[in-house]
């Protein structure tokens, strides 16, 4: 049964490898699929590096000219006559700026020009001449578009997807090296553009939608985008080809070069004037932000008021980009970033082109997803495989080992050469491994301790197996010294019942009587160390304490032979299991300190004892056939049964023990102790026993034939009758004065 029960383990420990491999492979899908939820928790490691180490502040010629709060108190209220729009625009042209781009659209008419005034009076009833005047003065928009056109103007405009309207077209030609990438770029089919005369004086125009990810933060901003499957630059982008006077934007789409074909093709990166930008496969630029820098924000009223010089308007505007957006109360364009809650639209812009001029970018590798899902792969099964084996707190540790180097070597690409590499899956994967490993180990632990229970409970104490289950530890080798109780049983004539049976008939018999005899120990309290044959051997007071270990072992053979008994007339009219007529036990008990414990190889254990107690209850069972009676118990014993009815069997010297011992019977419980049947043949054997050893032969003759009578019913007469055979040996050949009445053992 062990060697079952080991390779039963062995077994099971080696299938809880495809739990782990399953949940591997559940991961791998989910990374296949792109699951935004996990997705998300790469995007916002991502965050956590630009807030840990952002991109520091360089020098760049680009600024941002702010219409603030400060703006409008002094200048009025937005919006502005374009007139003024205008006059911005050429004080900035004037002193030398590259490119002028607009985080604005002029989508509608200016209300305060002086045609829609005069409209407006003209419903009031005004003077025709001062209609008159006022339809003569010049159009804001028409000096707006006049400022626009001698000036290197980068227009904005809105892209929506709701609805349709007349395409946009674009300022400059999008070339595309390859197959056209609009189907993996962000698809729009509406805009909302300036006024048809600012788009003519305009020499350039981008959208300036900016859309986060599914958190809403902005952590990309797309340089290109499709209308209705035509490319479209973005406000920076083109911004970015005026200022340079370049002619076209060049699309590298990733077939540029044959390697793949069709309707497949992604953005590898666009080619504007002498930069060339990575971008995603969809277009987009990875913003990396710098912190809030003041020198690249300059309030609008300072140049509309005069309050810069003209060396300093040069110093600020000459040869740069200048982005003009709205941060006024009211009037911001917000946008959430990994650094900053809420940051200007034209923040956003403006850091991209900086991107762009200084090359310094935040990278996606084309090989980022192949290691990320190389690791997965790799460190998952890695996890799955020596799980098993290291156990859950070596698992962990190797779980942490492999999670700590990756989330490490992400933020050293990070921070080295500006790679992401998102750790999320890999992690992920070991984390459900570990997990799925774990808790299908202890299910299985769980099953293999029901599974000891349920295989060892039939041949150990439930104390025993618990304590086994509780503590392995328990199961090396080594004993320990007890005071204990011995039990010994054996089938009287097993050699000759056997003649008559079949094997399948003799384990059949075997079980039938080993089952409740079992049963009646077990429920005793007892340990069943072994079976002989036919012989049961068991034990109290081990492995846990028994006060109560003499009691429980001699109630425990008294309930055997009353049992036995019983199946010996239930069983003789049944024909299901072979059972012979009148099966007989005998019982030898005994008490004293043995050595108990794990013992054997260390292939092979046993929980087992040892020690002259076990040999002599040995031999007290074996005493049972000479004396004819069921149970024997030795002295040591006898003494802690003083309520129950025991009598003095003979004082016997044992083979292969040299000290002799008083031998006894056990007859009953304390009931039967109280008895009056039992209190006179317990005085009419002790005069018996007391005249034999005082060798008053004729006395002791008497006494055994007025015994006879009460002897019966106690199971007593052969022992009576042997006690006679040998006054008549002795009388006719006495013992000498130096007789010990001790009777020698011929057979075990």
């Amino acid at each position: 049964m062990a060697n079952w029960a080991g390779r039963y383990f062995k077994n099971s420990k080696g299938g809880l490898v495809l739990p782990e491999l399953a949940a591997l492979a559940a991961v791998a899908l989910l990374q296949l699929a792109g699951v935004p939820q996990l997705e998300r928790l790469g995007l916002l490691l991502f965050d956590s590096y630009q807030r840990a180490a952002p991109r520091p502040y360089q020098e760049a010629p680009v600024r941002i000219v702010d219409i603030d709060d400060e703006s409008i108190r002094r200048l009025g209220q937005w919006p502005w006559p374009r007139t003024d729009i205008a006059d911005l625009t050429r004080r900035i042209a004037d002193a030398g700026a590259a490119s002028i781009a607009y985080d604005i659209v002029f989508s509608e008419p200016d209300r305060t020009s002086p045609g829609r005034i005069a409209a407006h009076l003209q419903r009031t009833g005004t003077d025709n001449a001062a209609l008159a005047a006022l339809r003569a003065l010049p159009d804001n928009d028409a000096t707006l578009a006049t400022a626009i056109a001698s000036a290197p103007v980068t227009l904005g405009y809105f892209l929506g997807r709701e609805g349709s309207a007349q395409m946009v077209e674009p300022k400059a030609g999008l070339a595309i090296a390859g197959t056209s990438p609009a189907n993996a770029l962000q698809r729009f089919s509406s805009a909302i553009e300036p006024l048809p005369a600012f788009r003519i004086a305009a020499a350039g125009a981008g959208f300036v939608s900016l859309i986060g990810d599914h958190d809403g933060i902005v952590r990309k901003i797309p340089l290109i985008a499709a209308q209705q499957g035509r490319l479209l630059p973005s406000l920076s982008l083109d911004a970015l080809r005026t200022a340079q006077e370049a002619g076209s934007v060049i699309v590298k789409s990733s077939n540029a070069s044959g390697e793949l074909g069709g309707s497949d093709a992604q953005v590898v990166s666009l080619k504007v004037g002498q930069f060339e930008v990575p971008t995603t496969p969809a277009g987009e630029l990875w913003l990396y932000f710098t912190p809030p820098h003041p020198a690249r924000t300059i309030p609008a009223w300072k140049i509309l008021t005069g309050a810069l010089s003209v060396s300093q308007m040069q110093d600020a505007f000459g040869g740069r980009i200048v982005f003009i957006g709205t941060g006024a109360a009211g009037l911001r364009d917000l946008v959430a970033t990994p650094l900053q809650d809420r940051e200007l639209g034209v923040m956003v812009h403006t850091q991209a082109v900086e991107q762009m001029i200084l090359g310094q970018y935040l990278v996606r590798p084309d090989w980022a997803i192949g290691l990320e899902r190389s690791l997965l792969l790799g460190l998952g099964l890695t996890l799955a495989l020596l799980l098993p084996r290291l156990g859950a707190m070596r698992g962990a540790v190797l779980g942490v080992v492999a999670v700590g180097g990756m989330l490490i070597g992400s933020w050293e690409a990070f921070l080295r050469y500006h790679y992401l590499l998102d750790p999320t899956y890999p992690v992920l994967a070991l984390l459900l491994v570990y997990i799925v490993g774990t808790g299908v180990t202890f299910y299985r632990e769980e099953r293999q301790r029901a599974y000891i229970h349920r295989a060892f409970d039939r041949y150990l104490s439930p104390t025993l197996v618990k304590r086994i289950v509780d503590d392995p530890s328990r199961l090396e080798l080594g004993g320990e010294v007890r005071e204990m109780t011995v039990l010994f049983c054996d089938i009287r004539g097993f050699s000759a019942i056997s003649e008559t049976m079949g094997p399948q008939q003799i384990i059949s018999f075997l079980i039938a009587f080993l089952t409740p005899m079992c049963d009646i120990l077990l429920a005793r309290q007892a340990t069943i160390d072994k079976f002989i044959g036919d012989a049961i051997l068991a034990f109290w007071n081990a492995p846990l304490d028994d006060p109560d270990q003499h009691a429980n072992a001699a109630r425990g053979a008294l309930d055997m032979v009353a049992r036995l008994e019983q199946m010996n007339r239930v069983m003789a009219a049944q024909t299901a299991t072979p059972w012979p007529p009148a099966v007989e036990i005998g019982i030898g008990l005994n008490a004293g300190p043995c050595c108990v414990g794990n013992m054997g190889s260390a292939q092979r254990l046993s929980y087992s004892l040892i020690g002259d107690t076990v040999n002599l209850a040995s031999r007290l069972e074996g005493l049972t056939k000479y004396y004819q009676v069921p149970i024997v118990i030795g002295a040591a014993l006898q003494r802690d049964l003083g309520d129950f009815a025991t009598l003095p069997l003979d004082r016997v010297r044992v083979v292969g023990r040299g000290a002799d011992e008083q031998v006894f019977a056990l007859l009953g419980d304390e009931d039967v102790a109280i008895s009056p049947a039992f209190r006179r043949i317990e005085r009419l054997h002790g005069e018996i026993l007391a005249a034999y050893w005082a060798q008053r032969w004729a006395e002791a003759l008497a006494l055994i034939e007025a015994a006879a009578p009460h002897a019966t019913s106690f199971g007593l007469t052969h022992h009576h009758q042997m006690l006679s055979k040998r006054i008549g040996e002795f009388q006719a050949q006495p013992p000498g004065e130096g007789w010990d009445g001790v009777y020698d053992a011929a057979d075990k």
